[in-house]
């Protein structure tokens, strides 16, 4: 699973804004972070259209390069 700390699902910090001329601007955590075009956007609608909200965040963070890259470090408790 490529998500192991469940961020996507639980939280799901990508949010997206179709605009016009096939374009799609991404925000995280409510800031815009990219805009995506051609062959993005068109994976991007087919993902739209099966409504998995999980594959949906996967996609944008992997679009975007906001994803886990491992080298973090888990967090103190």
């Amino acid at each position: 699973m490529e998500d192991t700390r469940n961020i996507l699902e639980e939280q799901q910090p990508f949010d997206y804004k179709e605009i016009k001329d096939s374009k799609l601007q991404v925000f995280f955590h409510g800031k815009m972070i990219a805009i995506l075009r051609g062959k993005d956007y068109g994976k991007f609608q087919r993902l739209k259209n099966s409504r998995d909200t999980y594959q949906i965040q996967l996609f944008l963070a992997k679009a975007t390069g906001q994803f886990k890259h491992g080298n973090e470090r888990k967090q103190k408790k």
